[in-house]
């Protein structure tokens, strides 16, 4: 069976101060595209998928550079919307050693902040598709933007096509009003697969396990009792997927995933990521990695080994896309992580 899976969010403009400077240390900044389900998407049509990607842009030149840019990977992006608005945009400052990483968002008033429910006709958006996937970050955009992805996994729900969402909690953009836990436990009632890591089922979803992330070390039947936590309260999810980051420093961490289907649980191989060159996106190359995984493999095992070594490889490649094909992710999974030069 062929699989089409359509990403509905929003995509920036990605402006990062070069290598591991500080904002305007040097009176330049790197711009590229980027954002949650259009990096999905871009992982996925890397791996050989029938992949779409749906949201609004603005009418300028900055756009069409991205949709052209967004094409230049293979993702069909004939659905994208155009209205009024900007384009947002996010600046990024890389982190090193004890010194993390920095976001700083200008999206407000963006062309899809400003959307409104029914501006997308989500029926013909998915003919022909199988697969939907958002995220948690959407939906903190607007109020009206909430709305648009509420009405989008109901229509996809009605359609028969499988939802997966990643909780995706973003503090910074929870801003109109209401909270995320609001928003997001009534859109989690139309997902199917759910992926996430212990801030988002917390602060997305309000549901907490004994989980201390500062500590390096991480128990991982705590995130079992979590993971199992989040299937009783949606007992339409079908299986529920977490990250396991053991932030060492901004450039070393510990990588892994655990999978739970509600007869299973399974942790994968633990990756110790050193120098990491960008972890941005990272948890969008899981979540790719696990559609593809869930597609493509026979068990959920394989999958959840899958997705974990398709994003331990995104953090050695800068900017949001993973480029990184199934040959590459396939050759890490099977144990050769050697690094040693291909001649």
């Amino acid at each position: 069976m062929q699989h089409r899976i359509v990403t509905f969010g929003e995509i920036m403009l990605r402006l990062k101060a070069p290598g591991m400077e500080r904002f305007f240390q040097s009176p330049m900044l790197e711009a590229t595209f980027g954002g949650g389900e259009a990096n999905v998407a871009v992982s996925l049509a890397n791996f050989g998928m029938d992949a779409a990607y749906v949201t609004v842009l603005p009418q300028n030149e900055i756009a069409d550079a991205c949709i052209a840019e967004l094409r230049k990977f293979g993702v069909d992006a004939s659905l994208i919307k155009r209205g009024p608005g900007r384009m947002g945009i996010y600046f990024l400052e890389g982190g090193a050693n004890q010194r993390p990483s920095k976001v700083v968002y200008d999206r407000s008033y963006s062309a899809i902040a400003l959307a409104k429910p029914r501006d997308i006709d989500w029926k013909t958006v998915f003919k022909g598709a199988t697969w939907f996937h958002i995220t948690g970050i959407t939906p903190a955009i607007s109020e009206t933007a909430a709305q648009l992805s509420l009405e989008s996994v109901k229509t996809a729900r009605e359609m028969g096509l499988i939802v997966s969402c990643d909780f995706n909690y973003r503090g910074k953009l929870w801003k109109y009003g209401k909270s995320a836990a609001e928003v997001m436990t009534e859109l989690v009632k139309y997902v199917d697969i759910g992926i996430a890591n212990e801030e988002d089922c917390q602060k997305s979803l309000g549901i907490t396990a004994d989980v201390d992330v500062e500590s390096g070390q991480l128990s991982v039947d705590k995130y079992k009792e979590l993971s199992g936590k989040v299937l009783r309260a949606f007992p339409n999810l079908k299986v529920m997927a977490i990250t396991l980051r053991e932030s060492k420093s901004a450039d070393h961490n510990g990588w892994s995933a655990c999978l739970n289907d509600g007869e299973n649980f399974y942790h994968s191989r633990k990756y110790d990521i050193t120098d990491i060159v960008d972890r941005v996106g990272a948890g969008d190359s899981f979540s790719a990695g696990l559609i593809y995984g869930l597609v493509k493999y026979q068990n959920k095992e394989d999958a959840l080994n899958f997705a974990v070594a398709a994003s331990c490889l995104k953090h050695s490649i800068s900017g949001d896309f993973n480029r990184v094909t199934v040959k590459e992710v396939e050759t890490l999974m099977g144990g050769d992580a050697s690094g040693r030069v291909q001649r």
